[in-house]
This record gives C-alpha cells, structure tokens and sequence, in this order.
C-alpha cells in the first residue's frame, strides 16, 4: 500500500511538473502607452510610448518672455511668459526680479497695455480656444477686478491708448464682421464704446495718437508690398489721406508715430527705395527726409522716446536684428554699447527718456528682456527663462547658407548643425516658414533642439523668394502667377543638400506651417521622389477654396498675395497647382495638424487633403485639436504634437 501510495505521489509530481512546463512563458507586461486628451481628434497615429515623456519631457519645458508694458511712473514692466499651460501677464518689479502672475486663464493672453499716466490699470486681450475672436479687458492693480470692454462676441485689435491715457482706440469687426471699423472708448468707463470712424475691409490699425490727442495716425494695409497713411481728425470723426495713392508704384509703410511737437510724422516705408527706411515727413509740405539711407537693410522696429529727442530703431541684417540709437535734432546716430550676443527684435523707451526694453534670443538663450540706460550705457537682464534641464552653451550658432535656384537667383537659409558627436552624412528637417511674407531668423529654436542633440539631424531654415528682408521686389516674387517658383526654391535647396558632404540627400524631411504647410504640401507633391515623409501643419491645401472659407476680416488682404480665386485665369492656376489636386503624387508618409477653431485656415483645408491622400494608399497621420486654432498655443497640446513628430521622424526618416 505504500509503495503504490510513493508510486502515485510519483506520477502526480511528474504530471504537475508536465503541466507546469507546458503553461506558455509569461509575456512581458505591454509597454505603457499615452492617451491622447479628451480634446485631441488623433487617426493613425500609432500608441506613443510613455517612455517617450521621459526621453524628451526636458526640451519641452523651456520659455520664453516677451515684453508688453513699461509702468509710467514706476522702472517695472508687464511681460508674457508661460508657466502652467499657456501664456499669461506678469509683472517684473525689477532686473532679474521675480515674474509675479497676474492673469489666470485656460487660454492664452496677449496685449498688456498699462493706463499711461498713473498705472492704475492695465488692458489686456484674450480669445477662446484659439478663435482669434479677441476681447479686451480692464485688469484693476489695486483690487484685481477685471472687467469687460469690448462687446464680447466681434474680433477685436490693435488696442491703442490716448497720449494723456484717458480715452483708447481699436479696430472691431462687430458692424459686419468682415470690415474693421475704429472704435473709441473710455476705459474706465465701458458704456461709452462707441465707433469712431467706420472703414471698409480688414486692414486697418491706429498706430499714435498726436500729442494733444486731435489727431490718430491711421494705417491702411492693402498687402505687403501696398499700405496707406491716414490721418482721423477725433473731433469730426473724419480720416484724410496723408500718403497719396498716385498708381506709378506700390509703396509700403510699416508704422507711423507724431513728432512730438505735432509737425511731422515718423514712418517705416520703402518709397523710392528696395528697403523699408526710418523716414520724417512734414505735415505741412509732406516732404521726406530719409534718416536711414545709409543702411541697406529694412527698419523693422522703431520707437520715439518721450521727450521726443531720441529714436531707438532696429536693422534686419540678413535676418539678425540691429539695435541703433538716433539723435532727432542732429539726424545722426549715437554709439550703442556693446550688447550680449542675439538678435533684438521690439524696442520701447520708459517715459524717463532713459530707459529703453528690447528683447533678444540666441541659439543659446530663449527669448528674454533687456533694458539699455542710454544715459550711462548700462545694461539690465530683466528675465532669464528657463531651458528645462537642457544644457544649451555647447548649442552652436546657425550657418548662414547659399544657392541658386532653378532660374538664377540667390536663395538663402540658416542651417543649425547637430553636435560634432554624430558623424557621417546626417538626416536633413527643412523647416519652410508661413506668411507667406514671413522670414526665418536665427534664434533659439526650441523643442527642435531634441532633433538636433538627441537624433542628430540636422534642421534648414530656407528664405525662399516671397520672404521679407531681402528688398520689395524679392518679397514679391511669388505673388499671383508667380507662386510655382517659390517652391522651385526648395527643389533646388534639396539638390543642393545633395552636394553637401555633411547632409544626407537621400534622408530629407519636409515641415512647415500655415503657409509653410501649403509649401510643404507643394513639395509633397512635386518632389516626392527626392523626400522621406512630410508635416504640414494648418496648412493650405488649396488656395481656391483657402480664400472662400477663410475669415472675410482678411480675405482680400490674401487676394492681393495669391490671386483673387474669383478670375478664371487664376482660379484655373489655383487648381492646377493645388496639392488637393495633385495628391496622387503624395507618395512618402505625411503628417497632417490642425486647430479645430482655426480662422484663418479652415479645418476643412487639411481634412479634405487627409482624405485624399489615405485613398492613395499613403501612410497618412492626422491630429486635431478641438480647443486650438492656428496652430497650438497650450502645453500640453504641444507636448503631445511634439512626440508624435519623434516618432514620426524615427519611423520615416532615420529608418531609412
């Protein structure tokens, strides 16, 4: 009896061992994955590894700061910058002193203009979801009531307050929703909003009140090679035409200012020149005197100090922005002390006539804020935003870079290198700017730096003809007809790459937004066969049915750069150009985004290219988000963008 109990424990072991080893090995538990948000629409994008958070979490959490408002009686300012999910108004006591919040909302905040006499208040603009519906606000200091000024529902701009600060203009598309009317308004008292001037078309801004507050210097912008100066008589509520439209050449003005004894008005233009110059032009005689002429380089920034004796005015050289300072009387330029290596983009001068903001970036540094005293040539650091972790002094400063394109002309670009660590041949982003007047600078690139640190690839900046910067008749180039040749540029930019021994011409992606998304689409379509893969971010698929659906506030504005879809003619070069139409030739992977509330370039641009180039068979992703317009301006929408586009690059282009 034991002996068959021993015999049985026997074969019962050797049948549970026999079970136990036939059980199939563990599997490894899923690697945790990334759920997009709620608001996020995301088609085939593949599962996002959580892992990829940590990977790339620190290039993502850096900053910026931009300057808003100077305090009149006090050395502090308003600036924006980012701490939780989007931007808001901050005040800075002092150089280097702490960013105290002031605004608290879940979308983004602009404007920060402070009441210019005592500084008891300051307005601010806010819209919703990226609608670009905005409204101004009244932010009380001492109480921090906020209050309501404008209607609420209409797309509201270009905030512009009184020389003695008791009453401020703006443009409203309330009447119409399309035109730009010229609103007035006290703002501390909201009932008494009421339209000052009524304007036909989208283009209209206030540039400077006079200094006894008779006058408004009035713009008119038809396109950016044509704009207009006005001046409104506030008594009458009438405009006068102060820059005559005579028909022999489209001349631009960029901005306008009063002299401070009310004879004359200070202007950007490019009459009678390539480049936009700092100009004086007499009231009475409406006479010139051209104060930059030396410089062969646009005037992008200026401002006039208080007193009226000085101008500070900024230099696009070669897409790097040069501070000058000008002595009104004399017309001569005052040294400028040397300043820390970026490129300056805005200036203002504080009312003590002393002080003068501007902000800088770099490959380096994250845009920041800086004051200059004219007086002792001192200069204060007022932020230093952070760069999450990243270590960015080893981050060199892009190669200016040259080509000829297809017929000729000189193109240019900035490329941005990866670290000396990755060798051979590398992978090549071009990254094509919007506008389509727009320009690439150098600067801090941001989360791209990931790109270049991490994955080695290397990131191009191309300026293709249509960019500003480079003259008016460069920056028209492109207009009408003549849109084929701007993407032409970037056809001859990925030939040249090819002859570069440090660029990989057979690993070249395509990236670009708002109009950048349209040229992207272009080069999907035309050079398929020279790419990887493709993102086109709120991009244009069509410029036919772009300008039906766009926002009627900037319709015709966009008509004077594309054509005006209407004419046969045109609208037959539309379609045939059209990557819409052509997206059968979209062979390589594309990445397509989008902000469901975008105004300027309808949602239905990128759906209707998503559709058409899956029935292709093309890997095609696609990402929405429903609380975003043109382009992403929450965090955490970003964040998610931003490691899709890794994994995107790791598939399609560092796979090759």
């Amino acid at each position: 009896m034991r002996a068959f109990q021993r015999l049985f424990l026997v074969v019962a072991v050797c049948i549970l061992n026999a079970s136990i080893w036939a059980q199939p090995a563990a599997q490894p538990a899923p690697a945790a994955t990334i759920k997009p948000y709620d608001n996020l629409v995301v088609e085939g994008v593949p599962a996002i590894p959580a892992s990829i958070v940590d990977e790339v979490n620190r290039y993502t959490e850096y900053r910026t700061a931009t300057f808003r408002s100077w305090h009149p009686t006090r050395r502090e300012m308003l600036i924006g910058t980012r701490f939780a999910d989007v931007p808001q108004i901050h005040r800075v006591t002092m150089p280097g002193g702490a960013r105290n919040q002031l605004t608290f909302y879940p979308d983004r905040v602009g404007g920060g203009f402070y009441e210019p006499k005592r500084g008891t208040y300051f307005v601010f603009s806010k819209d919703k979801g990226g609608n670009e519906q905005f409204q101004f606000y009244r932010d009380d200091t001492s109480t921090g009531e906020v209050t309501l000024l404008s209607d609420g529902k209409s797309r509201n701009t270009d905030w512009l307050f009184s020389t003695e600060g008791d009453r401020a203009v703006y443009g409203s598309t309330r009447r119409t929703g399309d035109d730009v009317d010229l609103w007035i308004i006290s703002p501390k008292d909201p009932k008494s909003d009421r339209m000052l001037l009524q304007l036909q078309g989208g283009g209209w801004g206030a540039k400077d009140w006079s200094e006894d507050d008779k006058q408004i210097a009035l713009l008119e912008e038809i396109s950016a090679n044509e704009s207009y100066v006005w001046l409104v008589d506030v008594a009458a509520g009438k405009k006068e035409l102060f820059t005559p439209k005579d028909g022999k050449e489209k001349i631009y003005y960029a901005d306008a200012r009063f002299s401070k004894d009310g004879k004359g008005l200070f202007v950007i233009t490019d009459k009678d020149a390539e480049f936009q110059r700092l100009a004086y032009v007499d009231l009475a005689t409406k006479q010139y005197r051209y104060l930059t002429s030396h410089i062969k380089w646009d005037v992008s920034a200026f401002d006039l100090s208080r007193d009226g004796k000085s101008i500070a005015f900024v230099t696009n050289e070669n897409g790097i922005g040069k501070l000058h300072l000008l002595d009104v009387a004399s017309g001569k330029e005052r040294p400028v002390p040397k300043l820390p290596a970026g490129n300056i983009g805005i200036v203002s001068w504080h009312d003590n006539n002393s002080d003068l903001a501007f902000d800088m970036d770099s490959a380096q540094s994250p845009n920041d804020l800086y004051s200059l005293n004219v007086n002792t040539g001192k200069v204060d650091r007022w932020t230093t935003s952070e760069t999450g972790g990243v270590v960015t002094g080893d981050l060199q400063e892009p190669e200016l870079v040259k080509w000829k394109s297809f017929d000729g002309m000189e193109i240019s670009g900035f490329l941005y290198k990866p670290p000396a660590k990755f060798t051979g041949k590398r992978p090549v982003m071009i990254n094509i700017h919007g506008g389509p007047e727009g320009q690439s600078t150098p600067g801090f690139v941001g989360r791209n730096n990931y790109y270049l640190k991490e994955l080695g690839v290397a990131i191009l900046f191309p300026n293709v003809r249509g960019s500003t910067g480079y003259g008016k008749t460069f920056l028209a180039m492109d207009n009408g007809l003549n849109r084929e040749k701007s993407y032409q540029d970037i056809g001859t930019l990925i030939d040249w790459i090819k002859t570069r021994p440090d660029l990989d011409g057979e690993r070249i992606l395509i990236i670009g937004g708002s109009y950048g998304g349209f040229m992207s689409l272009e080069v999907a379509t035309n050079y398929s066969d020279k790419i990887c893969c493709t993102v086109d971010i709120v991009g244009i698929s069509n410029l036919a049915t772009f300008l039906q659906n766009t926002s009627g506030y900037r319709r015709d504005l966009r008509r004077v750069e594309y054509g005006d879809e209407r004419d046969p003619k045109t609208r037959e070069f539309m379609e045939r150009i059209a990557p819409l139409n052509n997206a059968q030739k979209i062979t390589k992977p594309l990445f397509v985004v989008q902000g469901f509330n975008d105004p300027r370039v309808p949602r239905t641009e990128a759906m209707q290219i998503v559709q058409k180039a899956r029935a292709n068979g093309t890997p095609v992703w696609f990402l929405m988000a429903n609380d975003e317009g043109h382009g992403f301006a929450k965090k955490k929408n970003n964040d998610f963008l931003f490691y899709a586009t890794v994994m995107f690059m790791r598939e399609f282009l560092l796979k090759q």
